[in-house]
């Protein structure tokens, strides 16, 4: 029974210390975090972002990644999309009885590689173990703050009429590896999650401007959620190019067989910016220089006609009204 998460260890006695003391601390030590105490205290000046969100993915370890880096990713992605610097992460994980400690141990380990690349301190945090069947092996919630520089703008309601839209790299690769990891499906090209953080992206983007107006991750709903979202909040409209969307090949060829559509499955490692037109190129040159947005191109622009609703003009010609995802389209993937 030692390699197993027991009842015992959400108790709050011997075990729960154990547990913090042995699979977390070891990787995520800090100098706020050591000292357990009920909250964490640190220093901060100027303009801060919030954020808070939860992970329930099935599987909870995918190709590219698990469960413990999509949280770390996730919070981290969702300060810098108002052009934040993140700082410190708060981690919460509900864990069901029978959990084996081998896996949990890897989950932390995968959290702590991931907030070292982000360059972020989880500070506070928490453990809870439920009765079997009470919850999915493994969930955690994240909460994050950021630090916003001094002139900084950076809303969805931002985009402008002639603004630029930015997309970092391929869509749906973390839908469809979620997806075929959790059905059993196997393709001869190899499927991985794009979970990454991007706030060094961001940073990067801001150095050679400050009119990035609107930056959103296409996570559940994908990028037509996304970019339906930022219109209808800007209260514009948007028209994209199909042909200028870049799609992986082995991406399109699982979509097609599972009957989905790129747009609107998940991604955790891309970022929709609306750029003001005179910096669009120049952006672009500098995200193709991150490992993360090579694969980046100009998709779009920003129009006052049909506002609230996205334009897309299909590879055949014509164009298409491109809806908010309805419906459950791949549940559990975040």
């Amino acid at each position: 029974m030692d390699d197993i998460i027991l009842l015992a260890h959400g108790s709050g006695g011997k075990l729960s210390h154990e547990l913090v003391e042995k699979k977390f601390l070891p990787f995520l030590a800090n100098p706020a975090l050591n000292k357990l105490d009920d909250s964490a205290i640190f220093e901060a000046s100027g303009r801060l972002a919030f954020t808070t969100d939860g992970y329930v993915v099935n599987p909870i370890f995918f190709p590219g990644g698990d469960i413990g880096k999509l949280a770390v990713c996730g919070t981290v992605n969702d300060l810098a999309m108002n052009g934040a610097r993140p700082l410190y992460l708060s981690l919460s994980a509900i864990i069901e009885e029978g959990f084996l400690l081998s896996e949990l141990e890897q989950i932390v380990q995968s959290i702590k590689k991931a907030a070292e690349e982000a360059e972020v301190s989880i500070i506070a945090g928490d453990t809870k173990v439920v009765n079997r069947g009470q919850a999915d092996k493994l969930f955690i919630t994240t909460s994050g703050v950021g630090i916003i520089s001094p002139g900084v703008d950076i809303s969805g309601a931002n985009a402008r009429a002639g603004d630029k839209v930015l997309l970092s790299g391929t869509i749906g690769d973390h839908g469809i590896a979620v997806m075929s990891q959790r059905e059993g499906l196997r393709f001869s090209m190899t499927l991985e999650s794009d979970c990454a953080p991007l706030n060094k992206l961001v940073s990067q983007m801001l150095e050679v401007s400050s009119r990035i107006h609107c930056l959103r991750d296409p996570t559940r709903g994908g990028l037509a959620t996304t970019l339906n979202e930022l219109a209808r909040q800007s209260k514009v409209g948007i028209v994209v190019e199909e042909a200028k969307i870049p799609v992986k090949e082995e991406v399109k060829a699982a979509c097609e067989l599972l009957g989905l559509d790129p747009i609107y499955v998940a991604n955790e490692g891309k970022v929709v910016a609306v750029i003001d037109p005179a910096d669009a190129d120049k952006i672009l040159a500098q995200m193709k220089q991150n490992s993360y947005g090579r694969d980046a191109a100009i998709i779009g622009e920003v129009t006052n006609e049909h506002p609230g609703k996205v334009v897309m003009r299909t590879k055949l010609g014509p164009s298409r009204i491109v809806d908010m995802l309805s419906g459950e389209l791949l549940p559990r993937i975040c």
